[in-house]
């Protein structure tokens, strides 16, 4: 479920890509986009994600400019 609060706020701020519900309760996930919708949507996976997730860590790693955007839509993979 917390996939598809995420792919609706992906949508909202304009990104593309997945996220992913892991076995052991955790989400992964790759994002792309303008950076400023980027650092928006790092925020609200911090801080908000779906109503009944609980954060208690984030991390974002593998950080890059790219040229043009290699994925298209945001969807939930399971």
């Amino acid at each position: 479920l917390t996939g598809l609060y995420t792919e609706k706020e992906g949508l909202r701020l304009g990104l593309v890509g997945w996220v992913k519900n892991t076995r052991s309760g955790t989400v992964v996930g790759q994002v792309q986009g303008p950076a400023d919708m980027v650092e928006e949507m790092k925020v609200w996976l911090s801080k908000e994600g779906s109503p009944s997730s609980r954060i208690t860590r984030a991390s974002f790693t593998n950080q890059r400019s790219i040229n043009k955007l290699e994925l298209s839509g945001f969807n939930t993979r399971f």
